[in-house]
């Protein structure tokens, strides 16, 4: 059957089209969320932990919307700044300063907040007024992380799914291109890492790396149904030299192109930044690797 469109490695073919459009008939007053959600049903498309996988086929059926082989009802709401939809608010908490020794901070909490109403609403606002990039809404599989100390916040984790293609991580990792299109879920992005301003304890940012790199694989798998087998991050070496990812034995792999995945040239637009990875597990490659 002819191929029509390859979107996050699902192929869409000519009867598939037809199907599409046919749904979309028969559902004539149905929003494109709504009309997505029918298809992941017809098609059985769900996450591993079930869940519908409605986001990545609205994408799908834009892009065949846009390419002219289905008509997709009006939007009815339009979003002019995805990234920054949920604009958190300023949150009031004790700023007192925190100067210690890490054994004097006593029994850490490392909780997930995602999903957790007051608890997620107080890790946005932290994230938005104290980390230099601010708070962006992250899109598909993501957690966030309070640290707490004796019930008080001293640091934040944000963690999303990975990027598709980063050559020095691909190259390290040893993966064909069809075992990163299959296995690309089993890795995740330390997109934030916030260690409060008022908050200076040596030595607490690479402990609590350490300790996120043993916990958040099952953080993952009771989320989404699936581990986590190797992290990474983005260091700005303009800004941060990032020690504490090196102290927590993370791995330097190289640095980006400074392009960004949508890039119009072939040249910097952006700061290069260093790539930093840790495997999980040591069966990571092998894990990473299997296409079967």
């Amino acid at each position: 059957m002819d191929a029509v469109l390859t979107y996050r490695g699902r192929t869409v073919n000519r009867p598939d089209v037809t199907f599409i459009r046919e749904l979309i008939a028969a559902h004539p007053t149905a929003s494109r969320r709504a009309l997505s959600r029918k298809l992941c049903e017809a098609w059985g498309w769900v996450q591993p932990n079930g869940e519908l996988k409605d986001m990545v086929c609205r994408g799908l059926m834009l892009a065949l919307h846009r390419g002219g082989h289905i008509e997709l009802p009006p939007p009815r709401w339009v979003c002019r700044d995805p990234g920054r939809r949920l604009k958190p608010q300023p949150v009031e908490l004790d700023r007192s300063p925190v100067r210690c020794v890490l054994a004097d901070l006593g029994l850490l909490e490392l909780r997930q907040v995602r999903r957790a109403g007051h608890e997620e609403t107080l890790f946005n606002g932290l994230i938005d007024a104290h980390h230099y990039l601010g708070y962006a809404q992250p899109v598909g599989e993501h957690l966030k992380f309070l640290l707490l100390a004796r019930g008080r916040p001293v640091a934040c984790f944000a963690w999303s799914s990975s990027t598709q293609r980063i050559g020095p991580r691909d190259q390290y990792i040893g993966w064909s291109a069809l075992a990163r299109r299959r296995n690309i879920h089993l890795v995740a992005y330390n997109t934030r890492f916030l260690i409060l301003p008022w908050v200076q304890v040596p030595h607490l940012a690479s402990h609590v790396l350490g300790r996120m790199a043993r916990e958040l694989s099952s953080h993952w798998e009771h989320a989404y149904g699936h581990p986590i087998h190797f992290v990474e991050t983005y260091v700005d070496r303009e800004r941060f030299a990032g020690t504490c990812y090196r102290a927590a034995n993370w791995v330097y792999l190289g640095r980006t192109t400074g392009r960004g995945k949508d890039a119009p040239t072939s040249y910097a637009t952006r700061t290069r930044k260093d790539i930093l990875g840790l495997p999980l597990t040591r069966r990571f490659r092998q894990l990473l690797r299997e296409v079967a």
